[in-house]
């Protein structure tokens, strides 16, 4: 897959799995399943980073933090707002992230609802512009929405990331020819985010032409973390290389494999006549 690189805002990723850092057993099984994973782009929610001094090492007084199991060296930090309610909170947040050196990239998230965590995509649009203008590299998380993706591509987001299901529900891709619609019309990349919850979610995803999938609760919560990381991995890229061969058109009635046109396949008549599939 090093061939079909994801590009976002001029930057290469080699895997299309975006990957979060909470829910975890712990850190170590954390970084393990980043391994597993392949992924080369994490989220961090800036809320959740020890800020205090992030440059401190271990020994000079600063609280173990998950930054210290993230391989900086491979894995690309991509902070996230998550856990605002508002436009001004998010915006506050990203800018923080960026002080305090995490990136000038944001998961732009501005959440408009506390039980299903849908986005407010009005507030969503109006951080996206600021941010933007102030230079930020901003991918909103955003509903399944094809006129709001279309918005938010021209407030100047370098990708779109609409949900394929509510936060942690892991119902799957709930509307597909939504995703397929916002990924036909979108000039940037299109990431399916949320609602992940096994292989089979990530490889449809991939499959409807998505670009990337982000996920968390569906690794972070599995009976085993590493080996969910590593299924992910492998349904991302059977997904995308299923993509891109092209699949056979769906029809409603069979459609034989064998010749039914009265001419007998050499290999067929050497067995005595005998045809299969």
């Amino acid at each position: 897959m090093h061939s079909d690189p994801l590009i976002i805002a001029g930057r290469a990723f080699d895997s299309r799995l975006v990957v979060g850092t909470g829910k975890y057993p712990s850190h170590t099984v954390m970084a393990d399943a980043h391994r597993a994973s392949g992924a080369e782009m994490v989220t961090v929610a800036v809320r959740r980073v020890n800020l205090t001094d992030p440059s401190a090492t271990l020994g000079a007084g600063r609280k173990e933090s998950l930054i210290d199991y993230i391989d900086r060296e491979r894995i690309f930090i991509l902070p996230n707002t998550a856990g605002c309610y508002t436009a001004d909170d998010a915006i506050r947040t990203a800018r923080l992230g960026r002080e305090v050196g995490l990136s000038n990239w944001v998961k732009l998230e501005v959440i408009g609802d506390e039980q299903t965590l849908y986005p407010d995509n009005v507030a969503l649009l109006e951080a996206t512009r600021v941010l933007v203008s102030e230079g930020f590299v901003v991918l909103p998380y955003t509903n399944d929405d094809p006129v709001i993706c279309r918005k938010l591509e021209d407030a100047g987001a370098a990708a779109v990331m609409p949900l394929g299901a509510p936060i942690g529900s892991g119902l799957g891709i709930q509307n597909p020819n939504n995703i397929r619609i916002i990924k036909e019309q979108a000039r940037v990349p299109v990431i399916v985010d949320a609602g992940v919850g096994t292989a089979s979610d990530a490889a449809i995803a991939m499959e409807l032409g998505a670009d990337g999938v982000l996920m968390n609760t569906a690794i972070a919560l599995a009976a085993d973390p590493v080996a969910m990381a590593t299924a992910m991995r492998l349904a991302v890229e059977a997904g995308r290389l299923a993509y891109r061969a092209g699949r056979i058109p769906k029809r409603q009635f069979a459609s034989a494999s064998s010749p039914v046109d009265g001419r007998i396949a050499p290999v067929a008549a050497a067995a005595g006549g005998r045809t299969g599939a």
